[in-house]
């Protein structure tokens, strides 16, 4: 497997969490919210069935998702579900921001700074949201 494959399926699987997640996220965030949940996760579901098909292209059959997606803290009102939110999409650019690194084609880093730059506007819809500033970060994706 190259290394542009193996940074292809952690993509995928970090797409799988976040769709998993703003399932998390839609069961708690505000009424208000909705419409952005439910854009953002449609989002997800498309980046994810796309980079699926991009593996299958490339000749890898992806990766199951997981059973499930468990958040890394207690999500149980707005505010925590808001900051799953952050989180998903902090992990979704930094698994993007390798598929950049480690890709062997301009197309495949295309999609990936594409994918980066659409998970960096979401995280810092949500930090915005949160009354983080700022709100964004001088690097998207970078641990």
């Amino acid at each position: 497997m190259t290394t542009q494959t193996a940074a292809l399926q952690t993509a995928l699987d970090t797409e799988h969490a976040a769709v998993y997640s703003y399932g998390v996220i839609a069961a708690y965030a505000n009424n208000d919210r909705a419409r952005l949940v439910a854009e953002f996760s449609a989002a997800h579901r498309a980046r994810r069935d796309a980079t699926a098909d991009l593996l299958r292209a490339g000749g890898t059959e992806p990766d199951a998702p997981a059973a499930a997606y468990p958040p890394p803290f207690t999500v149980d009102d707005p505010i925590p579900a808001a900051r799953l939110a952050v989180a998903a999409e902090t992990d979704c650019a930094a698994a993007w921001r390798a598929v950049a690194e480690h890709a062997e084609t301009d197309a495949v880093r295309g999609i990936a700074v594409e994918a980066l730059t659409e998970t960096a506007l979401r995280r810092a819809r949500w930090q915005a949201i949160l009354g983080t500033n700022p709100a964004t970060v001088p690097f998207p994706g970078r641990v």
